[in-house]
């Protein structure tokens, strides 16, 4: 998502640099973009809102000069996309770049604006900025006041930090999910979040870890612990190619997606949840009960994945917000002659937002006079522009065609949205909503503990990725998850794949099941337990190898199976997003086993925009 690229040397223009790093990192997405650099008297910023080339444009007519900066290319979480909410932001003689979620910045902010702090934009990241100015006043060095302002933070951060009154230095932190990557060239050193922002300029990099600050200057970088022990680290010499580059590492885009999803989910989470409150903020989106009283049904409306989203949505809304909820593919929705009014609200889902038969059910329903409220992940998409309402899923770009962190995150807002109607219609319990709003802060953590399984999860596509057939079962929330999941191994492997409710395999699809069908059963720990494992015996008397989903610490199922995935447990809704990782695992590794196309499987598309 966000991108940052810092420059300090004698054998570049730092803005050069800067821009040249951010075009690098344009695939990530962003809606906003900035630089500082210190032009030997003092330091001076430049921001715009949207692509780069504004950017450009600006510099051209207010250029910068010197051999220091920071740059920054940002996704909006905590306010809007605007030229003020842009990085970096100032404070006093301070200017910061930052990735990630500030988790406590509501009570720094309190303490600052009572502290005599002016604050100009509504992000998290300017909070830092004054937190290291306050700190420099009583510091000797600009490490030791970063530091010092990190302590107070809670979150994830990597973040960059410059000073006019030392600009010999720039000063590097890192702590939780965001990469934060060193550079180290000949009279010069580099920062960035991502490795292709630098490559051109050097292949030997050292990597941050957590806790970990590092100081930057012309001739070294030196890095230190919390404590500000010096860390000996030896650079890794970078052997990609800017493809591989763009890749972060990863054989393909698709698996580096799926491992982008603790940081995707945990930015779409960002600091909507008020987890003191018991309460959520939509980024301002009306879901009072003044505006629930006037709605009666909800209409969910989509293509492919999203589809299979919205069906999960249907599970969420229904159950914590005790409201009718119709699913519809967005092609069939304005066929149907929907019964659509007034007390109607529309949601469409779209990872691009211009899905265009998505956009056609959207112009229906406003047409009858429906509020619309998008759930999207492109900033400014047509659907965005089209509907009254957005609840952005932060994911960031999606390479490859076949969708996986904008699935899971459309998941998380569709809870987000279940939560809050829940609320507004006064169905959920102050207790019930602390506990399902601590739940899921803890999501992104278990879903990085899901990735882990990526191993186990290979050895079991090893075994059965010469199949022809394939049959996913799931129950209840996790029928859904089994239609995706079967939908992931078709799309990129060509295997021919079901997805079935569990309880219908006796209605049909039980005349398919021989010792040849590999069979996908989520058997999780879920209120329909007892039925899915009948279910799963059937498969086995007929002698289908079982692959189950189960719980951690079901130990019985493993006699009942032919191979096993633990997965962990965090209640009926979220484990249902925790299970959709094992399920991408197992179908990209089939993939790869079957030499196809990962990234961009044949005949498929990734932004659909014909019908």
């Amino acid at each position: 998502m966000c991108g940052i690229v810092g420059y300090i040397g004698r054998a570049n223009q730092a803005v050069d640099v800067l821009l040249d790093g951010l075009r690098r990192l344009e695939y990530r997405g962003y809606d906003s973009a900035g630089v500082a650099v210190f032009d030997g008297e003092k330091l001076q910023v430049r921001r715009s809102m949207g692509k780069l080339r504004n950017l450009d444009a600006l510099l051209r007519e207010e250029p910068l000069t010197g051999s220091v900066g920071l740059g920054h290319t940002r996704w909006a979480t905590h306010g809007k996309p605007s030229e003020r909410n842009a990085h970096p932001h100032r404070a006093g003689s301070v200017v910061v770049v930052h990735n990630g979620i500030i988790e406590n910045y509501r009570e720094l902010r309190e303490e600052l604006e009572g502290g005599g702090s002016e604050i100009e934009s509504e992000t998290d990241t300017e909070l830092i900025a004054h937190l290291i100015d306050r700190s420099l006043r009583d510091s000797r060095d600009l490490l030791s006041a970063v530091r010092e302002a990190c302590g107070r933070l809670v979150g994830s951060y990597a973040l960059g930090a410059l000073s006019a009154n030392d600009p010999s230095t720039i000063v590097a932190a890192k702590n939780g999910g965001s990469p934060m990557i060193l550079g180290i060239g000949v009279n010069e050193s580099f920062l960035a979040s991502d490795i292709p922002a630098i490559l051109p300029y050097t292949r030997q990099m050292l990597f941050l870890d957590d806790g970990e600050f590092a100081v930057l200057s012309e001739d070294r970088i030196q890095i230190v612990d919390r404590d500000a022990h010096p860390v000996e680290r030896e650079p890794k010499a970078i052997q990609w190619d800017p493809v591989s580059a763009e890749k972060g590492g990863y054989d393909r885009f698709m698996q580096k997606e799926i491992f982008e999803q603790p940081r995707a989910i945990t930015d779409t989470i960002g600091t909507r949840v008020l987890e003191h409150e018991g309460d959520l903020d939509l980024d301002g989106i009306d879901l009072s009960p003044e505006r629930l009283a006037k709605i009666d049904r909800i209409h969910l409306v989509a293509c492919g994945t999203a589809y299979y989203a919205c069906m999960v949505g249907k599970y969420m809304i229904e159950q914590l917000g005790g409201i009718s909820v119709e699913v519809d593919l967005a092609s069939e929705f304005r066929y149907r002659q929907p019964l659509v009014g007034e007390s109607s609200l529309i949601v469409p889902v779209s990872q691009s937002g211009e899905t265009a038969d998505t956009l056609a059910a959207l112009r229906e329903g406003r047409s009858k006079g429906a509020r619309v409220l998008a759930i999207c992940n492109v900033l400014d998409s047509t659907i965005a522009r089209e509907s009254d309402d957005v609840l952005y899923t932060h994911a960031g770009p999606e390479i490859g065609v076949a969708s996986t962190k904008a699935f899971t995150t459309q998941l998380v807002a569709f809870y987000l949205l279940a939560l809050k109607i829940g609320l507004g219609r006064r169905r959920l319990p102050s207790a019930e909503a602390h506990a399902r709003l601590s739940d899921l802060l803890r999501l992104p953590r278990l879903i990085e503990a899901t990735l882990q399984l990526d191993d186990q999860v290979r050895a079991v596509a090893q075994k059965f990725f010469h199949a022809k057939d394939f049959l996913y079962l799931g129950r209840g929330i996790m029928y859904p998850i089994a239609l995706e999941g079967a939908l992931k191994l078709k799309e990129i492997s060509y295997i021919h794949a079901e997805g079935y409710a569990a309880g219908e395999m006796k209605h049909g699809p039980i005349a398919l099941i021989d010792e040849d069908m590999p069979v996908v059963i989520i058997a999780d720990k879920g209120p329909l337990y007892d039925k899915l494992i009948s279910n799963l015996e059937q498969v086995r008397s007929r002698d289908g190898k079982v692959i189950a989903l189960a719980t951690e610490g079901d130990r019985e199922i493993a006699a009942k199976a032919n191979e096993v995935i633990y997965m962990p447990e965090l209640g009926e809704f979220l484990s249902a997003i925790i299970a959709t990782i094992p399920l991408q695992l197992l179908a990209y590794h089939i993939a790869c086993l079957k030499g196809t196309d990962v990234d961009q499987p044949r005949n498929l598309a990734k932004s659909v925009t014909v019908e």
